[in-house]
């Protein structure tokens, strides 16, 4: 998906702003039909990615058993049976049309840095959690992926936000435990750390490989 962002913020220099939008309001109409219709094909991406890791720690069994919702999933779902919701499903920041307390476990890999309003989006996630469900959350980590502390990214142009763990860093950077805990009530944070198995590059101007992500896990109390 980055790379087809990216390739797409290059043709975007030389066109009109009229066609531009034009063509890119029709493709993705097109696109999130088709997919509607016809289901996403896989596309393993930072899920994937995780997942042996995840298998060690035994995540899976903890955190992801139930019904679950997988926000953002690109085809690429979390665990076999979830459903995902992406961007043919509607606004993910509002998830209008699921009730509240619906899942066991909701979960979002490299998404909250896309949303307009990244503490509306965490409440609306919190929302459809069942009590004593969990609120699992994958995002970049500004100092492993981003390499820099402002707004733009180098390597996606839809990234709204930088995240780190634990502190805010205006204007563009936004602590991850500071949003649960001004954002959430009646919560338990099981963790939140970094993961960065099998990163190596650190050249700013270069993506990076392996994971770079922060990882929360959030309890919604009964």
């Amino acid at each position: 998906m980055g790379f087809i962002l990216n390739t797409a913020s290059s043709v975007k220099k030389y066109l009109p702003d009229s066609i531009w939008k034009f063509g890119s309001t029709l493709y993705w109409k097109v696109t999130g039909y088709k997919y509607l219709v016809a289901g996403r094909p896989f596309v393993p991406g930072e899920t994937t990615k995780a997942r042996e890791r995840r298998i060690r720690e035994g995540f899976f069994e903890k955190y992801t058993l139930g019904k679950g919702l997988d926000i953002g999933f690109g085809g690429d779902p979390i665990v076999e049976g979830v459903r995902g919701w992406d961007f043919e499903h509607g606004d993910a920041q509002y998830l209008k049309g699921i009730n509240d307390n619906y899942f066991d476990f909701v979960y979002s890999s490299h998404t909250l840095e896309h949303m307009v309003d990244a503490g509306i989006a965490l409440k609306n996630w919190y929302r459809v959690v069942k009590p004593g469900g969990y609120l699992v959350l994958s995002i970049p980590h500004r100092d492993l992926y981003e390499k820099k502390r402002n707004l733009p990214s180098r390597f996606n142009d839809n990234h709204l936000h930088f995240f780190l763990p634990y502190k805010n860093d205006p204007p563009d950077t936004i602590g991850v435990e500071e949003l649960i805990k001004t954002t959430l009530s009646d919560f338990e944070i099981i963790y939140l750390k970094e993961c960065s198995e099998n990163h190596t590059i650190t050249d700013p101007m270069k993506h990076s490989d392996g994971e770079y992500s922060i990882e929360v896990v959030i309890r919604k109390n009964q």
